[in-house]
């Protein structure tokens, strides 16, 4: 691979893991069948079917190959979108619907054998990149608030618009049953 003009080489591996093959190199991002730990654990997947370097053939195993590892951090423990799951048979009134979430993690592959290994940034840059500066946390909140506060305001006009409308339809509904009231009362005094 290139870049920038520069000849990079990277390695990958074929893991395999949850009944599936991944083809991982140092830095990807990998959502997988769920793996036990909690997020920030490390973790080693050791059934390596392929280890490779771009440029030379790779060691293929068979079906592992030997003292080879893929070590990888969980960054979380997450569900999958819902899925349906239908069943119907026709013509006897069966239909039974039921949804199904799979749990699944997502891991961060950090080296391959130990080589490869991917820079984690210092913890000094961390901290400056987590803390922004006060000027700017401001005028964050107030994008924040502004909105709300608005937001807050029309609701309040909309719900007393809503209260005197309601009235205005209970007292017509008044007016229209005493007036329905007095029409029966005179019907019937007639018919006497």
């Amino acid at each position: 691979m290139t870049l920038h003009g520069i000849e990079e080489k990277s390695m990958f591996a074929v893991v395999k893991t949850g009944g599936k093959q991944y083809r991982v190199t140092p830095g990807d991002v990998v959502v997988v069948e769920k793996l036990l730990g909690a997020p920030g654990d490390k973790i080693k997947l050791d059934h390596v079917l392929m280890v490779g370097e771009d440029g030379q053939s790779p060691e293929i195993g068979s079906p592992l190959v030997g003292n080879n590892a893929v070590n990888c951090i969980i960054l979380e423990q997450s569900r999958s979108a819902k899925i349906l799951v239908f069943k119907k048979k026709r013509r006897k009134g069966y239909k039974r619907t039921k949804g199904h979430r799979q749990d699944h993690t997502v891991l961060r592959v950090l080296d391959i054998n130990g080589k490869g290994m991917v820079k984690q940034k210092s913890k000094t840059e961390t901290k400056k990149e987590s803390k922004p500066k006060q000027s700017e946390q401001i005028a964050a909140k107030n994008l924040v608030e502004a909105p709300k506060e608005e937001a807050a305001s029309k609701k309040k006009s909309t719900s007393t618009k809503k209260k005197v409308t309601a009235k205005k339809k209970v007292t017509a509904k008044k007016k229209a049953a005493v007036k329905k009231k007095a029409s029966t009362k005179k019907s019937t005094a007639k018919k006497n």
